[in-house]
């Protein structure tokens, strides 16, 4: 599939490394960053969502989203692995539960732009998880940069794949491409953040990194069996 992803924040938080194991399937093992497990937040808005051959359709092509992700390995490729991905529209909800086995909810999401602001409000609809919420206002501050390999902001930025597990066990990978990120530093102030009580994990404190990136297009191949 093709995509455009717009506005991103990455909201990042330390966590412990013992609990992220924890909720993580057995067949993957949590990536860290000198020995630190990390969780991130990221909210943005999606365009240009269709399979490659399609053109865009209005009521499926464009539509904000929220994802709450951690960092693992599997076979020695690092990747992401996502606990939730809230959105508003109920088709592509679905068509990504089926076709990447991921655990995409309903969520009631409202973003606007104000004096240089992002305004973003998600409210989770979906009675089959536990709620969540997030209020947050944020914008970039500064010059663009790319991120040095081997730094926190590449380790926590530059994923190319991404994992799941299907309804057999199996271990999925899936292919991710793009150009590298663009980014600049953020400042947000969170208003609300539940998005991640239920596992639990206290995210109660300002996240430690605050990143932006304005847009990127992107390319997500189907998932496949690893090895």
């Amino acid at each position: 599939m093709r995509m455009k992803w717009h506005d991103l924040l990455f909201m990042n938080w330390p966590v412990s490394k013992q609990r992220l194991t924890e909720l993580l399937p057995s067949c993957l093992q949590l990536d860290c960053y000198d020995a630190q497990a990390w969780i991130s937040i990221v909210p943005f808005h999606m365009s240009g969502v269709a399979l490659r051959w399609m053109p865009d359709l209005p009521w499926f092509s464009s539509f904000p989203e929220l994802n709450v992700r951690t960092y693992v390995i599997a076979d020695g490729k690092p990747g992401i692995w996502f606990f939730t991905l809230d959105a508003t529209n109920p088709l592509a909800v679905r068509v990504a539960r089926f076709w990447y086995h991921l655990n995409y909810v309903d969520a009631r999401i409202h973003v606007e732009r104000r004096d240089g602001w992002f305004r973003y409000q998600s409210m989770r609809t979906e009675t089959r998880q536990p709620p969540a919420e997030l209020r947050v206002e944020y914008r970039p501050v500064g010059e663009s940069w790319f991120a040095e390999q081997g730094s926190i902001e590449h380790w926590l930025t530059s994923r190319y794949c991404l994992y799941t597990v299907d309804r057999a066990g199996r271990l999925l990978r899936g292919e991710i491409d793009h150009v590298p990120w663009s980014l600049r530093n953020a400042q947000a102030v969170i208003q609300s953040n539940t998005m991640a009580d239920s596992y639990p994990l206290d995210l109660s404190h300002p996240p430690l990194s605050l990143l932006y990136a304005q847009k990127m297009d992107v390319v997500a191949w189907s998932v496949a069996p690893v090895g």
